[in-house]
């Protein structure tokens, strides 16, 4: 977590300095990009037509992983944005903007169309060059977290199955029987040859598009292990649900894109046999990270993921009567994807709107609870003043929980975060129970001293997540935004 001392503003001051050194001249426009998984920082920097991406990210260690892979990359004409600038410290880098449209961003919106085939044809082709041409050329030991895909990091993904997926179900089966059978299960898979350049988040998010071009972006994880680990990354992505025979196309054109590169001569039928259970790994991987994310944290983005992940597992099963040859896992995954299982975790299809009516409101302190409208009267009032302040600092003092500047900063600089799981733990158990009686109105109220920063983005993260978990409508009101302080006043001036 970054402390105040190191705040936005002096994070972007860092960034907009290198930005001035590249261009000679300085950006007039920041704008904070979606936070992702990790620590790093992205902004949007633009003068005019001049754009990059300033990204900071305090471990050094991570950040000397990524350049060292994306000169590696650059040497062998892989897609990847070029890196303008890093700061003395390595901390901070400026590097080239690709825009804002995803192979994923694409699928969704344009669908399953020949021109989307052909773009995850080309991303298959910069893969299989990535893997096999730059694969030979790379120096494991400059890899960040893992140097490689091992039998103790597959036994990892399984257990991170296990632990945050599996056994939050309530589902009963042999818990010694079922460790057995996954340390069987890595140690074989442990051995899988041949071994590459492994991207090992090779998802179509990881993928922009530009201009029709492919470009690789978050290859900081990068180490050694089997190429179909990440073959099954793209192919299996839950939420883009690519159809078999896109699937079956996909991996032919990946085999022929080998010889393609000149890569000697493999046994494809072994290869073949390696996908399949590598598809089964990362299928198990994801949804452990669904379960972390969704289940223990909250986040609306990764619940919703849920329900296609245990669609991909049911297709999965279907289609491979054999695998997992273990009976202990074979059964718990049958019993994880049962339609009972899906219908637990759909999301309500927008043409059916529950009746539930959600009023959410930003308040004030000093003027005090706003008064539930409904009929019914109670619901929740949470006070968000346990909370550190972005109103105390000079930068977010004049700016609202609307801003992304004051967004960035509670979500990282503050326990806004474990605030809002605990918010969507409560809340849901209502929600879920008002919805499946027929109830039409809950209020949820959240305050702080002046209901302009910390209880305004309350108040809106909630009405998303409602929407995205639930398609339930919300109203939000911020009952003291007459009141906000978004300039000096003129006595101090």
């Amino acid at each position: 977590m970054i402390t105040p001392n190191k705040s936005v503003v002096q994070i972007t001051a860092i960034l907009e300095k290198l930005f001035e050194e590249h261009f000679e001249k300085k950006p007039d426009s920041i704008e904070a990009l979606a936070v992702s998984g990790s620590d790093r920082r992205y902004y949007r920097m633009k003068s005019g037509k001049t754009t990059a991406i300033g990204t900071y990210n305090s471990n050094v260690a991570e950040n000397n992983t990524y350049f060292y892979f994306t000169e590696l990359f650059r040497k062998h004409q892989v897609n990847i944005p070029e890196v303008y600038r890093t700061s003395k410290d390595r901390r901070a880098y400026l590097q080239q903007d690709l825009g804002g449209t995803s192979l994923f961003d694409i699928v969704l919106k344009e669908g399953y169309t020949e021109p989307v085939r052909k773009l995850y044809h080309k991303a298959l082709a910069q893969l299989a060059k990535v893997q096999w041409i730059a694969g030979r050329d790379a120096d494991f030991k400059q890899c960040f977290a893992s140097k490689q895909f091992d039998e103790k990091a597959i036994m990892s993904d399984l257990l991170y199955f296990k632990y945050y997926f599996a056994d939050l179900q309530g589902i009963t089966y042999d818990r010694s029987g079922l460790i057995s059978e996954m340390e069987l299960l890595s140690k074989d898979l442990g051995r899988v040859q041949p071994q590459t350049l492994m991207y090992r988040d090779f998802q179509s998010r990881n993928i922009m598009v530009t201009d029709g071009k492919i470009y690789f972006i978050d290859f900081q994880g990068c180490m050694q292990g089997p190429p179909q680990y990440d073959i099954a990354s793209l192919l299996w992505q839950a939420r883009a649900q690519l159809p078999t025979a896109w699937k079956e196309d996909l991996l032919n054109g990946y085999i022929k894109s080998l010889s393609d590169l000149n890569v000697p001569r493999m046994d494809e039928i072994y290869f073949r046999r390696g996908y399949v259970q590598f598809v089964l790994v990362r299928l198990l991987q994801v949804l452990g990270a669904y379960g972390f994310r969704g289940l223990l944290q909250h986040k609306a983005h990764f619940i919703t993921s849920i329900g296609p992940a245990l669609k991909n597992l049911e297709v999965f099963l279907a289609d491979h009567p054999q695998t997992p040859a273990y009976p202990e896992l074979r059964s718990l995954l049958e019993k994880i994807c049962t339609p009972e299982m899906q219908e637990r975790y759909a999301t309500a299809p927008k043409d059916e709107q529950p009746k539930l009516t959600v009023q959410i409101s930003s308040f004030s302190y000093k003027t005090g609870i706003p008064k539930p409208s409904g009929p019914h009267g109670g619901g929740f009032v949470f006070d968000c003043r346990g909370l550190l302040n972005p109103g105390r600092y000079a930068a977010y003092k004049y700016l609202t929980g609307n801003d992304d500047m004051v967004q960035q900063f509670l979500e990282r600089e503050s326990k806004m975060p474990d605030f809002m799981n605990y918010v969507y733990a409560l809340v849901s158990i209502n929600v879920e129970d008002y919805i499946a009686r027929g109830f039409e109105q809950l209020s949820v109220s959240f305050g702080c001293t002046g209901g302009q920063h910390r209880s305004v983005y309350a108040a809106n993260q909630l009405a998303k997540y409602l929407k995205t978990r639930y398609n339930v409508n919300s109203t939000v009101t911020h009952c003291n935004e007459e009141r906000w302080v978004l300039q000096k006043e003129e006595t101090e001036a």
